[in-house]
C-alpha cells in the first residue's frame, strides 16, 4: 500500500498536469482523482475544493524551487559576501519561477488565484522563503555586507519584491526581456541590502 505522502504527491502531480493542460477553472477534483488513479473520496478527504488543492500544489512547487536553488547555491563554491549570495539565490529563484509551467499558467491565465497571497496574507510558501531569507540577513548584518535594520522588515520587503517582480513580469515585456528583468531585480535587491 502506498504511503499517505505518496498518495498526496500523486494527487498533487495529477492536479499539476490538469492545471497546466486545462487551467484551474476547468479542473475538477473528480478529474484529478481520475488522473491520479485514486477514488474521489480519497481526494475529497484531503481537499474540500480545487482552490485548496491548487494552493497546496503551489506551496509544494514553490518550496521545491526554494530548496533546489538553495542546494544549487551551496554547491557553487563561490567566495562571496552573504549579501551577494542572497541576491544570487533570489535571482535564481525568480528565474525558476518565471520558467515554471504551473506558475506561468496561473500568472498568465488565472492571476486572481494569487490575490490573497499578494494583497492580504502570507502563505506557507512565503513562510518558507522568510525562513531562508531572514537568517541570511542577520548573518549578512554580522559580516557587514547587509545594512542595519530590522531583519524581519528587510526579509519581508526582499521576498515581496521578488514575488511581485515575478508575478508582474508581463508589465515589463515592452521595455525589457526576461534576462534584463532578472538583472534589474538583482541590482534592485543588492542596492536595497547594501550598507
Amino acid at each position: 500500500m502506498a504511503s499517505k505522502r505518496n498518495v498526496e504527491d500523486e494527487i498533487l502531480d495529477a492536479a499539476r498536469a490538469n492545471v497546466e493542460a486545462f487551467g484551474v477553472r476547468r479542473t475538477t477534483l473528480t478529474d484529478v482523482a481520475r488522473r491520479a488513479g485514486v477514488s474521489r473520496p480519497t481526494v475529497y478527504r484531503r481537499w474540500p475544493d480545487v482552490t485548496a488543492l491548487v494552493a497546496d500544489l503551489l506551496t509544494r512547487e514553490l518550496r521545491r524551487i526554494l530548496i533546489a536553488e538553495e542546494v544549487d547555491a551551496e554547491s557553487d563554491d563561490v567566495d562571496e559576501s552573504v549579501r551577494a549570495g542572497l541576491v544570487r539565490h533570489a535571482t535564481r529563484v525568480a528565474w525558476a519561477m518565471l520558467a515554471h509551467p504551473l506558475v506561468g499558467r496561473i500568472i498568465d491565465t488565472e492571476p486572481e488565484l494569487l490575490v490573497t497571497y499578494t494583497f492580504h496574507r502570507l502563505g506557507s510558501s512565503h513562510t518558507a522563503a522568510l525562513e531562508l531569507v531572514q537568517p541570511a540577513i542577520v548573518e549578512g548584518q554580522a559580516d557587514g555586507s547587509i545594512r542595519d535594520g530590522d531583519p524581519a522588515v528587510l526579509a519581508h520587503l526582499f521576498m515581496v519584491t521578488v514575488q511581485n517582480t515575478v508575478t508582474s513580469h508581463r508589465l515589463f515585456a515592452e521595455v525589457i526581456d526576461t534576462d534584463g528583468l532578472v538583472g534589474e531585480l538583482s541590482t534592485l535587491l543588492d542596492g536595497y541590502l547594501r550598507p
